[in-house]
């Protein structure tokens, strides 16, 4: 287990296939998602598990995992610790997990971008949001609270006046979006940023989140992006995808199609 966050990932002799997630928005507004999520870690035979951002709605401080909700959520990351590799890498939800909850959940924390060899591919991880550089209002919102400055004051404030700050946040956002034109056209990731990076890392295939918008996509000559999915099983249409890497090769299940190492 590493606290501090690791930039590169090397499969273990081992392994034979791995998983990637993100994007399932955990709350206590979502039961029924947590329920999906809870299983899949139980039953899932990869031999490592990475969560690339957005696994909790909303993380205001370390302190939050003393509440029921997120009590349940460490249990069942601990529990899965102990049968995987786990990696988690934060998205623009969960920023402010720290050192605490990487000791709680046992799991490797991931720098954004990561890069991942296994199974002769070398693979670059990202959430994601760091590469939106057509939504300008977002960056700059990332800039501020992802500097240390900002994050010692917000998190010396009481728990509730966190909750109370994320919640405005939150909202402030829908409404934004709600006046945007098709987010398509500006909260993807960027093209020229992507492929620069794979350049300078030697990779072939990107995986990220943050877009909801699951698929895999021939980029440029010789270079893919497979983009994960988000959970929700608590609307309808229920979504929620695994993307697994092994030997083969890249392939999407649905999470109870994981514990099937042939799915």
């Amino acid at each position: 287990m590493s606290a501090e966050p690791i930039g590169e990932v090397h499969a273990l002799p081992q392994w034979q296939c791995v998983d990637f997630i993100s994007d399932l928005h955990l709350s206590s507004a979502t039961p029924r998602t947590l329920q999906v999520w809870q299983r899949y870690l139980q039953d899932t035979c990869a031999q490592a598990v990475f969560i690339l951002g957005d696994l909790f709605e909303v993380w205001v401080g370390d302190d939050s995992a003393q509440q029921p909700f997120e009590a349940d959520c460490v249990a069942a990351l601990q529990a899965a610790s102990s049968q995987a590799a786990l990696y988690f890498m934060p998205g623009n939800r969960d920023f402010l997990v720290g050192a605490q909850m990487h000791q709680a959940c046992g799991w490797h924390a991931l720098n954004d971008p990561a890069l991942l060899h296994a199974f002769g591919r070398r693979t670059v991880l990202t959430h994601g949001d760091a590469w939106c550089l057509d939504d300008h209002e977002y960056q700059q919102f990332r800039q501020l609270v992802r500097s240390d400055t900002w994050q010692r004051e917000f998190l010396s404030q009481p728990l509730a006046q966190r909750q109370a700050s994320a919640l405005r946040m939150r909202q402030a956002s829908q409404a934004r979006k709600a006046g945007q034109p098709d987010p398509e056209l500006w909260a993807d990731v960027d093209l020229q940023v992507a492929q620069a990076y794979l350049q300078e890392a030697q990779a072939h295939d990107i995986v990220h989140g943050h877009t909801h918008r699951p698929g895999s996509q021939n980029w440029a000559p010789g270079y893919w992006r497979h983009v994960l999915s988000d959970w929700d099983y608590d609307q309808s249409p229920h979504r929620a995808q695994v993307l697994r890497l092994d030997a083969q090769g890249f392939r999407r299940l649905a999470p109870e199609q994981a514990a099937h190492p042939l799915a």
